[in-house]
């Protein structure tokens, strides 16, 4: 399984983590308030992102409870829609999101899936789909059928949070193929977020996903059915199909012999023929009945998964954000202070990764360009060629560091 980009502990995690590989109690206690610096100015970085994507999702929001100031037009409300998509886009990929392809999506309308149901998915309703994960693990469920009587091992990839972005065709194409849209509007945009989802029950997470019966379901139903309705036959309504047989017969000039119908023959066939109905009734019912339990168990099944809907979405994303920016640069940071004489990107790079797995058996993929841009950019390192011409970073001191966080954070607020 390919490494992830997620490094999974909490901020203060890492801040722990960090100061208990610095030397002193007195450079310890100069590391947290540095680190305290750096996480107030990288939220204050993202407070701009998190205002544009409020603004530019605000005219298609559907829990919005505020009033528009003038009408926003259809090509106004388009480029809203560009920007948040760009904008979201750039948020997931800082909180190590990774995009899931058309190709996992199609693998997961295949596998066998862990719910028990089958669903259909009409994707021509979309004129944008864009699923992303984070957090992928190999887990194994026992699956029981046959009324518990077989059970067996099912392995599957989890992943524990999906970010779904899906945008909806205009209503010209949903009055065009005469449908409609329940549960949404056209030309709407819809942002979801959820933990802990099988890569195979993916197509549940679509808006316009179906309930259908499985193959296996439609035999039990059918089975069950064919012999109930042959024992109706023959007990209830055998002498009177017999009887109409014969009539039949007689009227098609096959029988010579006069058939006579007594008024206990037609009440005898109608009783018959109310229970026979009666017993469709019965099937249809417990048709639609185990339909109605595989949607509710489909509801119950999202209702622990959904984590938050729309503008709540990309508040959660920020917030994620933030962290795995603090985590990366104060990981690049703390490594390179350790250093003496510093070190080119890709030996920070291994010496972090080799901490994680061999300290905290964590196997990652450190995003170490992401991390060198925001510390350089910050001035809290500085770079040189010196080996073999490759980069070679080297972190300011503490105290250093911090004079120049104080200043930048004191600028701030005197622009403001």
């Amino acid at each position: 399984m390919q490494s992830a980009r997620f490094i999974p502990f909490r901020k203060q995690d890492i801040v722990d983590m960090c100061s208990e590989e610095l030397k002193s109690s007195t450079q310890q206690t100069s590391f947290k308030q540095f680190c305290d610096l750096l996480a107030s100015l990288i939220h204050y970085d993202y407070h701009s992102t998190l205002e544009s994507l409020k603004n530019n999702y605000a005219p298609f929001d559907p829990n919005s409870d505020t009033r528009s100031l003038a009408p926003v037009s259809a090509e106004q409300k388009a480029q809203c829609q560009r920007e948040f998509a760009k904008d979201f886009a750039k948020v997931l990929n800082a909180a190590n999101f990774e995009v899931i392809t058309n190709e996992d999506l199609q693998d997961a309308l295949s596998e066998e899936s862990l719910f028990k149901v089958r669903l259909e998915v009409e994707f021509d309703d979309f004129e944008e789909v864009v699923f992303y994960r984070r957090g992928e693990s190999q887990l194994t469920e026992t699956i029981t059928s046959f009324w518990g009587l077989r059970k067996k091992p099912l392995h599957f990839t989890n992943y524990d949070r999906v970010a779904v972005f899906i945008r909806f065709k205009d209503s010209a194409y949903f009055e065009a193929k005469n449908k409609t849209p329940l549960g949404f509007e056209p030309s709407s945009t819809i942002v979801k977020l959820f933990q802990n989802v099988p890569k195979a029950d993916l197509e549940m997470l679509f808006p316009n996903s179906e309930v259908r019966m499985r193959p296996i379901d439609k035999v039990i139903i059918g089975s069950s059915a064919l012999v109930g309705g042959a024992v109706v036959l023959i007990t209830k309504l055998g002498a009177s199909i017999v009887l109409l047989l014969a009539l039949f017969a007689f009227w098609g000039g096959f029988r010579s012999e006069a058939v006579e119908m007594t008024q206990q023959h037609f009440i005898t066939f109608a009783i018959g023929m109310g229970v026979f109905g009666s017993f469709i009734f019965k099937e249809w019912s417990k048709f639609k009945n185990r339909k109605i339990k595989f949607m509710k168990a489909l509801s119950d099944n999202l209702y622990f998964k959904n984590l938050d809907n729309n503008a709540g979405v990309f508040h959660t994303l920020i917030d994620a954000a933030e962290e795995e920016d603090i985590k990366e640069a104060l990981l690049a940071y703390t490594f390179l202070l350790k250093s003496e004489s510093g070190l080119s990107a890709q030996m920070l790079d291994e010496q972090i990764e080799h901490w994680f797995k061999s300290k905290y058996q964590c196997v990652l993929d450190f995003e170490i360009s992401d991390a060198l841009e925001k510390l350089v950019r910050m001035r809290l390192v500085t770079c040189s060629n010196e080996i073999e011409g490759n980069e070679v970073y080297s972190a300011l001191s503490l105290e250093h560091a911090k004079t120049i966080l104080d200043k930048r954070w004191d600028n701030l607020f005197q622009y403001n």
